[in-house]
C-alpha cells in the first residue's frame, strides 16, 4: 500500500509537471508559430477566451473535423495511451496520470464555460487568459508555477 501511494504522488507531480511544460512549450512556445499543430492552442482558444472575458463556446460543443476541442482531445487520450504500460508496471504511477488527465480535461472545459467559477478557484488560468499569457501555466493547480517562478497574481482576494 506505501509503494502504491509513493507511485500515486509522483504521479501527480509528473501530470502536473507535463502540465506545466506541454502548457509553457508546446502550446505556447509551438503554438505562436504559424502552421504548427499546436497553433489551434493560441489562434483559437486564447483567442476566444480574450474575446469573451475567459468564455470559450467552442467547449459547448462536441469536438468535429479538426477543432481546438478535437485537438486537445487527441492530445489528452495520446497522453492516456503512453501511459497505458504503467498500469502494469506501476499502476499507482498509471491511476495518478489518468486520473490528472480527466480531472484536467473537466476542470479547464468548466472553467471556459463558467469565467465567474474559474475567478474564484482557478485564479492562476484566469489570470493567465486575462492579464498575461506568459505565466501561470498550470491549469488544475499551480505548483509547479510556484516551483519555478511563474506564478504571477494580479488579483486580490
Amino acid at each position: 500500500m506505501i509503494i502504491w501511494l509513493l507511485q500515486f504522488c509522483i504521479g501527480l507531480l509528473v501530470a502536473n509537471a507535463g502540465e506545466w511544460c506541454m502548457h509553457r512549450y508546446l502550446l505556447h512556445y509551438y503554438g505562436k508559430r504559424l502552421g504548427s499543430f499546436w497553433a489551434y492552442h493560441w489562434e483559437e482558444h486564447h483567442y476566444a477566451a480574450r474575446q469573451a472575458d475567459m468564455l470559450d463556446l467552442s467547449y459547448k460543443k462536441w469536438p468535429n473535423c479538426w477543432n481546438t476541442q478535437a485537438k486537445e482531445w487527441l492530445t489528452l487520450v495520446t497522453i492516456l495511451l503512453l501511459h497505458s504500460p504503467f498500469f502494469w508496471l506501476a499502476n499507482g504511477y498509471a491511476f495518478a496520470i489518468y486520473l490528472s488527465v480527466i480531472v484536467y480535461y473537466f476542470v479547464h472545459r468548466y472553467a471556459h464555460l463558467k469565467p465567474y467559477w474559474a475567478k474564484k478557484y482557478l485564479p492562476w488560468h484566469y489570470e493567465h487568459h486575462l492579464f498575461d499569457g506568459n505565466s501561470n501555466w498550470c491549469v488544475t493547480y499551480p505548483l509547479f508555477d510556484y516551483l519555478l517562478s511563474t506564478r504571477r497574481k494580479f488579483l486580490s482576494k
